[in-house]
């Protein structure tokens, strides 16, 4: 497949993957929803599936996560074959997942009391992870008491908390109002450069996707495959606050755009 101009002086400095995919197919019956999709998720970075609804994404997800066993293929993380879930990768819902009887700390940290840490380590590790995500101050308010954003927010905590190399999120700012999601989008950019974690991100938006992603995959209509590799990278030197007004941003969007527009109904 040809690189889209896109990938440009980025493609000769991608990373080794910390994820593959090969030959991934996945039927539910008669339906064919993936066949032969191979991918590479760059160790990391943050890599989005983009792609028309019902394409696929978030069935690849569940199978990268071992909550989906494949038709036929099979998936390495770091080498080794997932066989189900495992303490490599943690999942964050897109409806939060939340114990509504639990504290934020205990939330937080309940993916770590399931690994049998220390109550006095584990709530250590949660409260740093509480005031990385911005709900310092929280730590003892139930998930009723907190705003969509916020139950979030400790869902992320969560999955960071329990040290899991590969972090999986699945639509995770579709239920936050605009304000909310811009800034989640710019706390994701703080929280992929500085935590050293692969990311993979489920998103319906082509602008979060180019906003957010080191790489993103385009996926085509069921049976899904990929269909373009995309590696918008040149612009991220400028900054946060600048990215969304640069030319090659808007570039990016418009050519994902265009290339998605025959399969939207």
């Amino acid at each position: 497949m040809a690189m889209s101009q896109t990938e440009m002086h980025a493609a000769e400095s991608v990373p080794e993957s910390a994820v593959s995919t090969r030959n991934i197919s996945k039927n539910y019956g008669d339906v064919e929803a993936l066949r032969d999709l191979s991918l590479e998720f760059p160790r990391g970075q943050l890599t989005s599936l983009l792609g028309p609804s019902g394409c696929g994404k978030t069935t690849l997800l569940k199978i990268i996560a071992g909550l989906l066993e494949p038709t036929s293929g099979e998936v390495e993380v770091n080498g080794k074959t997932v066989t189900g879930p495992g303490p490599d990768r943690a999942f964050v819902f897109q409806d939060f997942a939340l114990l509504p009887w639990a504290s934020v700390i205990r939330n937080v940290s309940f993916g770590l009391e399931m690994r049998g840490v220390a109550k006095s380590e584990r709530e250590d590790i949660a409260e740093r992870y509480i005031r990385e995500v911005g709900l310092a101050g929280f730590e003892h308010s139930y998930p009723h008491e907190l705003s969509g954003g916020m139950r979030q927010r400790v869902g992320l905590a969560r999955a960071l908390s329990v040290d899991a190399q590969v972090l999986l999120m699945d639509e995770p700012f579709s239920a936050v109002d605009e304000q909310t999601r811009r800034k989640f989008q710019e706390d994701l950019l703080h929280l992929v450069q500085n935590e050293n974690k692969t990311f993979i991100f489920v998103t319906h938006s082509i602008e979060e996707a180019v906003y957010v992603s080191d790489q993103i995959a385009i996926l085509l209509p069921r049976p899904s495959r990929v269909h373009e590799i995309i590696r918008p990278s040149g612009f991220r030197e400028k900054g946060v606050d600048n990215i969304r007004r640069d030319p090659e941003y808007l570039d990016i969007v418009d050519e994902i755009w265009a290339s998605l527009r025959t399969y939207v109904e």
